[in-house]
C-alpha cells in the first residue's frame, strides 16, 4: 500500500514522505480491511506534525483518524458489513494510507454519499454530536458560543445548536469568515481579530452572560470564557489550537498552558457551572459503541438534510503539504479531504 508517512516534525513540506508499505493484515475476527479512496484532515493532525500531540505514535508514523473507501475483506465475526460496500470508517491513526484495517464498530456504510461530506461526518461531526448531544444537552433559547465556528467541528456545532433552537454566537478570524457564519445560521458572528469574544458577550448577551461555550482554542480563551458563563453554564473543551507553535519554544508553551487558569471544584459548585473535556480517542478506546452510535446519527441527520457539512476542498495526495498549511494557518472553511 501507499502511505503518507510522518517522518519528522515541523513544516509539512519536509514532515511527510510518500512510501510503499506492506499491506495491513486482518488479525482479529471483528476487523475490516478497506481500500481507501480518500481520508480527512483534522487539526489534531497538525498538532501531531508539530510534535505536540502526546497520543501520536513514535515517528516514523502514519497518522489520520478517518477514511472513505470500499470494503476489501472482512473478518469471520463481522456483521452488517459486506465486501464491496462503500463505507466511512474511523482509524486509530493509520488513516493517511491507501489501505487500512479497523474494527467493525468503527465502520458505517454510506452508499452513494459525497466523499467530502462523508469524511466531514466522521471525526468532526461525531465529535460535535458527542459534545452537544451526549454531554451537553442544549435547550431552546440558550445562548451558545462556538469558538472557531468556521472549522469542521465548529460548523457542526452551529448546526446542532440551531437544531435545538439556540441563539448562536460564533467566532472567526476575518470579516469574510464571519459573513460565512451567517449563512450557517450564526446569529452573532464575532471577528476575534477585531474584538475579544468575552467583551462582545458582555455587551450583547443577557446580563453579559452565556449558557454554553464550545471551545477548541484553549489557553486564555478558557479562562475568559468561564468568566462569562451564567449560572448553570457549561463549557466544553475539545481542542487547544492556541497551544500549536512551530517554534516549539518551551517558554511559550508553558505560558500558554498557564493561560488556561487554575481551578478548584468549589468554584464550580458555588457558581453552578461546569467545565467538561472531550477526547474522542478515549471514547473510541473505552466506549466504541458510543462512537459508532454518534457516527450513525450524524449520517442519518445528514441524509435527512438536518446537517449540511461544509467541505473546504478535496486535494490530491500530491498537495498534502498545501492542505496542511491551509489548515494550520486557519485559511479553511469546513472539511479538508485528501484523495488517492
Amino acid at each position: 500500500m501507499k502511505a503518507a508517512v510522518l517522518i519528522r516534525t515541523g513544516a509539512p513540506e519536509q514532515a511527510f514522505e510518500l512510501q510503499n508499505l506492506p499491506d495491513p493484515i486482518i488479525n482479529q475476527p471483528t476487523q475490516v480491511r478497506i481500500d481507501v479512496t480518500a481520508f480527512g484532515l483534522n487539526f489534531a493532525d497538525v498538532v501531531a506534525r508539530l510534535g505536540q500531540y502526546q497520543d501520536c505514535p513514535p515517528l516514523p508514523a502514519v497518522i489520520g483518524y478517518e477514511v472513505v473507501g470500499i470494503v476489501e475483506s472482512v473478518g469471520s465475526a463481522v456483521k452488517d458489513i459486506s465486501v464491496g460496500q462503500r463505507v466511512v470508517a474511523f482509524t486509530r491513526f493509520g488513516g493517511y494510507a491507501s489501505q487500512v484495517v479497523t474494527d467493525m464498530a468503527a465502520v458505517v456504510p454510506i452508499n452513494d454519499m459525497d466523499t467530502g461530506i462523508a469524511a466531514a461526518l466522521c471525526t468532526q461531526y461525531t465529535t460535535a454530536y458527542f459534545a452537544a448531544e451526549y454531554i451537553t444537552q442544549l435547550h431552546a433559547g440558550e445562548h451558545v458560543l462556538v469558538q472557531s465556528a468556521a472549522g469542521g467541528v465548529g460548523t457542526a456545532l452551529v448546526q446542532l445548536a440551531k437544531r435545538r433552537g439556540c441563539i448562536v454566537y460564533g467566532t472567526a478570524g476575518s470579516d469574510a469568515k464571519c459573513e460565512h457564519l451567517k449563512t450557517l445560521g450564526v446569529d452573532i458572528p464575532i471577528n476575534y481579530s477585531q474584538q475579544h469574544f468575552a467583551d462582545a458577550i458582555k455587551k450583547i448577551a443577557p446580563d453579559g452572560k452565556i449558557d454554553v461555550i464550545f471551545d477548541a482554542v484553549g489557553g486564555d480563551a478558557v479562562r475568559k470564557g468561564i468568566g462569562v458563563l451564567a449560572a448553570g453554564g457549561r463549557m466544553v473543551c475539545y481542542g487547544a489550537a492556541s497551544m500549536s507553535d512551530r517554534s516549539r519554544n518551551p517558554f511559550k508553551t508553558v505560558g500558554k498552558a498557564l493561560a488556561f487558569g487554575i481551578y478548584h471544584p468549589a468554584q464550580f459548585m458555588m457558581s453552578s457551572r461546569s467545565l467538561l473535556g472531550v477526547n474522542m480517542l478515549r471514547i473510541a478506546d473505552q466506549r466504541p459503541q458510543v462512537l459508532r452510535h454518534c457516527l450513525q446519527e450524524v449520517i442519518r441527520l445528514a441524509k435527512e438534510g438536518v446537517l449540511r457539512p461544509v467541505v473546504d476542498g478535496i486535494y490530491p495526495i500530491a498537495d498534502l503539504a498545501e492542505a496542511h498549511n491551509r489548515l494550520e494557518n486557519r485559511k479553511t472553511i469546513g472539511k479538508v479531504v485528501i484523495k488517492w
